[in-house]
């Protein structure tokens, strides 16, 4: 608990003191949702319909938002913090270096929540789009999010190892985005079977299902992401484990 109130405190501190970063990352992802929409409007001319359709890109979008931060928490961190030099002071802590970052990214997720429910008010309100927010929404946004904290872990993994990945992670960023749009549920035989598999792509499907369509939470859905989320978790977290004794191994931690 001291671990997550020091980690709350330095990410509210970062907040306020780089507010300017936030609310320029806010305006940023919505011009860039709102241009695709006017583009997509001006190509289908007068009778641009998209009904639900709308709804499920808008929740795709900003779920793919949310990730961007999650995976900045980790991957991009951990770059940022050997820059300035102070990722060896991260690995000496009392703490393991698992758990560090794991308190980091829950204690940033208050925020960054706030964040992308901003920017998804602000889509709403430029869009004209309904969405619908049930209780039972918190329950496929949380397999989501077991899901991205094990991809971001293991993108740790590899800024451990290789030190320099912005390009990667660029890339893997645009295929998180085709990820999120693409309505896997809707998919039948073994492309369906496939989508199950696809990292955080089942709790996507139930969210789009819940909140654009207005139909009720799956439960078998649900236990089936729940377990494609966790898996995806435990395989990061292994995969940062195996890195930061490797790293420390070789005496490689904080190289070039």
């Amino acid at each position: 608990m001291s671990l997550f109130l020091a980690e709350l405190k330095r990410s509210w501190i970062q907040l306020v003191r780089y507010s300017s970063e936030v609310i320029g990352g806010m305006i940023g992802t919505t011009i860039i949702f709102y241009g695709l929409f006017l583009s997509a409007r001006y190509i289908a001319g007068p009778a641009f319909q998209l009904g639900d359709r709308l709804d499920s890109i808008i929740v795709g979008y900003v779920l793919w938002t949310l990730m961007l931060f999650i995976l900045g928490d980790i991957a991009g961190g951990l770059q940022q913090e050997a820059r300035t030099g102070t990722l060896e002071q991260l690995f000496l802590s009392p703490y393991r270096a698992p758990t560090v970052f794991l308190m980091r990214t829950i204690a940033s997720l208050l925020l960054n929540l706030a964040i992308n429910l901003g920017i998804l008010l602000l889509i709403l309100l430029l869009t004209g789009s309904q969405l619908r927010f049930p209780p039972s929404l918190v329950f496929p946004l949380f397999t989501v999010l077991l899901g991205a904290y094990g991809i971001s872990f293991a993108m740790g993994a590899m800024a451990l190892i290789l030190k320099q990945v912005q390009q990667l992670l660029g890339v893997f960023q645009f295929a998180l985005l085709f990820l999120f749009t693409t309505p896997v549920e809707t998919w039948t035989g073994t492309a369906r079977t496939i989508g199950w598999l696809l990292p955080m792509a089942p709790g996507a499907g139930l969210l789009r299902e819940v909140m654009a369509r207005g139909a009720a939470l799956d439960w078998m859905a649900w236990g089936l992401s729940l377990i494609n989320g966790a898996m995806y978790f435990c395989v990061g977290i292994f995969l940062f484990q195996w890195a930061t004794q490797t790293v420390k191994r070789q005496g490689k931690l904080g190289g070039y």
